[in-house]
């Protein structure tokens, strides 16, 4: 009986984890402030825990609900106030500037050289001096500001007007047509299976993915004869 009991309150646990995660509202854990990472560890630990206390489960979902709701509270807060969010999610803190490496901010960040230059180079800048601005903002990352000359070109850099790019739309999936998703990009079956025959397949069964981009239709095979190149080290 207790393994038993055992199984239902974990289900309940993550049950209630799933309904409170939505309340509180989908976020990467590279997105989350301190704020919400504290939250997060506090209402995993008592869902882990209600899973094995038996004699008064109800505590625990009671200690979670407050745990949410207290998590809603201060994002509504936040929102409102600017005050409430520069305490509780803090500002962007400046790295380097004008060729300015700041010291006192990379002590504040807890940041060693090694680990800003690691961060330059994830960014893609391997040289320092391509960057104008490098900031810490209050999730952890590191966000660089390029300089001028060396940013990418834009079509407004030539005064080019190119057509707006359409989000793909997938209509094919595992060789199953999806009917709702055709009708949002606008076409019917008889426009898909067209251009299927277009592209050498007879039917949807032979099509893996199929995107669909204004009047263009991406196809990716159900099975290739090309085998994937192995890029791992030997």
């Amino acid at each position: 009986m207790d393994l038993l009991r055992v199984a239902v309150t974990s289900l309940v646990s993550l049950a209630a984890l799933f309904l409170l995660t939505k309340l509180m509202g989908n976020k990467q854990v590279s997105q989350m402030n301190l704020f919400d990472y504290i939250i997060g560890i506090s209402i995993g630990s008592i869902a882990a825990e209600m899973a094995t206390e038996l004699d008064t489960p109800e505590n625990s979902l009671l200690a979670m609900a407050v745990y949410a709701v207290v998590a809603v509270c201060i994002s509504l807060l936040t929102n409102k106030s600017l005050a409430a969010r520069r305490i509780m999610t803090g500002k962007p803190l400046v790295l380097m500037d004008g060729g300015i490496i700041y010291r006192e901010n990379l002590k504040k960040a807890k940041m060693d050289l090694g680990e800003f230059l690691m961060y330059c180079r994830i960014g893609g800048y391997f040289d320092l001096s391509q960057i104008q601005t490098a900031l810490l903002e209050h999730n952890g990352t590191v966000t660089f500001l390029p300089v001028e000359m060396q940013r990418p070109a834009t079509p407004a850099d030539f005064s080019l007007q190119p057509d707006q790019t359409m989000l793909q739309t997938p209509v094919i999936l595992d060789g199953e047509v999806l009917p709702t998703n055709l009708q949002r990009a606008g076409k019917d079956v008889t426009w898909l299976m067209r251009q299927i025959r277009q592209q050498g397949y007879k039917e949807a069964e032979e099509v893996f993915l199929a995107m669909a981009d204004g009047n263009q239709l991406t196809i990716f095979p159900m099975e290739s004869k090309k085998r994937p190149t192995d890029l791992t080290d030997k």
